[in-house]
């Protein structure tokens, strides 16, 4: 067998251990006559057991007489995913390679790269409104101007998401990493530019091009983590990627107040600090685009696992990108978790853009403390993200942990609620914290929980339609909030998400769970495909993964 590129390791050589998926079988072996046992003496070589392609199975008919090594707990799942029945072949000449799943390092440098760009994507988000009034002072505009420096993120990607998930299906990965990356960068180098009192106009435009690049960003994460990472790794890696997303938060609520301080009587020294954030971020921007262009790569060489191994055998004629649309809206359970999610998310949305108004209405002066609340409740969310992701990969309880988590978000809302007023800030910290544990936790778990439901449905566009539902709820959240905060108090803008959150543990209880994605990777039930995305399989295809009982006794 030929050996894999220097990504994917070897397998199969004299005086080495074989690569996880392989088994030895006699060399030679006809087409049709391999085995998933193993064979002993000098003439063994390597059969893969997980990624053939449905529509060409090489059979496990014939298995030569002896005795069998017992099969690792993996490779027995992998074992079972072998199609069996009499007269199956594997197609093509003689000694042809046969198809794999495996695991490439490069996994970790496309994650990386793509959450340290996320992550100044979400810097630029918050970077105005957590010192507001500073910015406020500085341009000479109102409050709700420089909300909507925030809110513009939220408006532009409604009407932009239906492109952007078309272009991640029908162009790829890299393309849409390439695009959201670069506007990131224009973006900031725009704003460099819009350092002057007259000059909002020019700043609200650098954010305008930020915006858009979000809208390459926010669906990325659960499809990088399908494409590049395998099923006992998926959830963590989504986790992961979201999480740099949330880490640009967090930094945005440290680092302004620090390096733009109310310094409203010295005009020059104000600018000069709102320069140095400026340049900075752009400088930071460019380096990364950079990276995006030189190292983020569209795909590996071999599937990760069995269910992408599925996705990739379908030509690209089977896919329409407006039946998939329409079978996500069909789908009940998706469309309830559409809701929830987005009601959920838009009330951190609002929480975030407003935090500086809430805390400077109890505590004033405390705009350095308002960020780290806000830093709190970000870093806080980010250990619920990462301690939610493994949680997922180890038991696959993708309902019950998100109507769990939903709840406790909940009576941490209700929580930080009642304690705002109580004259100790650091009730607000401790609060806040768990606040942030549970609403940011939630953000992976709404996107895996997602994908799971609508498999074989493209991951960028059932994750592109949840963030648009956050952006609108985020929207028509942070005017209603903000409008309850200026008129009455802040207490009644908080008790108004609550009352919406609520309204959201009902939608989550209602959804059913159906682990479509899960199952064809443990090859126990077969999936209704009915639209599929870019290499996925057909419906006739599909029905060749499922496995009788019989098979699996045989095997």
């Amino acid at each position: 067998m030929a050996r894999p590129d220097d990504e994917e390791g070897a397998a199969g050589v004299p005086g080495r251990p074989l690569a996880k998926g392989y088994l030895p079988v006699p060399r030679g072996a006809p087409a049709g006559k391999e085995s998933a046992e193993p064979q002993n003496g000098p003439g063994a070589g390597c059969l893969l057991l997980n990624g053939f392609p449905r529509d060409s199975p090489a059979a496990g008919a014939g298995a030569p007489a002896g005795p069998q090594t017992p099969l690792a707990p993996e490779e027995e799942t992998q074992a079972r995913l072998l199609p069996t029945g009499p007269g199956e072949a594997t197609p093509g000449a003689e000694g042809t390679r046969l198809p794999r799943t495996a695991l490439s390092t490069r996994r970790f440098l496309v994650l990386l790269i793509f959450s340290l760009y996320s992550l100044v994507n979400a810097f630029q988000w918050i970077q105005y409104s957590i010192i507001s009034n500073v910015f406020q002072g500085f341009y000479g505009v109102s409050l709700l101007h420089i909300d909507w420096l925030s809110m513009v993120y939220m408006l532009a990607y409604v009407p932009l998401i239906f492109p952007a998930t078309w272009l991640l299906d029908t162009r790829g990965l890299r393309l849409t990493a390439l695009l959201g990356s670069g506007l990131n960068c224009l973006g900031s180098w725009v704003k460099c530019g819009s350092v002057r009192q007259h000059l909002f106009w020019v700043t609200m435009l650098g954010q305008c091009l930020c915006s858009v690049a979000q809208v390459f960003i926010l669906g990325l994460p659960s499809r990088i983590a399908s494409v590049w990472f395998g099923p006992k790794e998926v959830s963590t890696a989504c986790a992961t990627a979201v999480l740099g997303n949330q880490l640009g938060t967090a930094i945005g609520f440290l680092l302004p107040p620090v390096l733009v301080p109310n310094t409203q009587n010295d005009t020059n020294i104000l600018a000069c600090n709102i320069s140095t954030m400026f340049y900075g971020t752009s400088a930071v921007a460019t380096l990364l685009f950079i990276l995006t262009v030189i190292a983020f790569k569209e795909k590996p060489r071999y599937p990760p696992s069995q269910a992408q191994a599925v996705l990739r055998d379908s030509p690209p004629e089977e896919y329409s990108y407006k039946k998939s649309i329409r079978n996500l809206f069909k789908n009940i359970p998706f469309v309830l978790l559409l809701i929830s999610y987005g009601i959920m998310t838009g009330a951190f949305y609002s929480v975030s853009t407003l935090l500086n108004q809430i805390i400077l209405t109890y505590y004033e002066g405390e705009e350095v403390n308002a960020g780290r609340i806000g830093l709190t409740l970000v870093v806080a969310g980010m250990v619920g993200s990462i301690l939610c992701g493994l949680w997922l990969d180890y038991t696959k309880t993708y309902k019950q942990t998100t109507l769990i988590v939903y709840i406790l978000s909940f009576m941490g809302m209700v929580v930080f609620t009642l304690t705002l007023d109580l004259g100790y800030i650091i009730i607000v910290f401790v609060t806040g914290g768990v606040l942030g544990f549970f609403m940011t936790g939630y953000l992976p778990l709404g996107f895996e929980f997602a994908v799971e439901i609508t498999y074989p449905e493209s991951e960028g566009t059932s994750s592109g339609l949840l963030n648009a539902a956050a952006q609108i709820f985020g929207i028509l959240f942070t005017l209603a909030q903000g409008k309850l905060t200026s008129d009455y108090s802040p207490r009644a803008g908080n008790i108004f998400l609550c009352v919406w959150m609520f309204i959201g543990i009902i939608l989550t209880a209602l959804i059913k769970s159906d682990l479509r994605r899960h199952n064809i990777n443990i090859g126990i039930k077969n999936v209704d495909i009915k639209a599929v995305p870019v290499d996925s399989p057909t419906d006739q295809e599909s029905k060749d993964v499922t496995l009788s009982k019989q098979s699996e006794s045989g095997i």
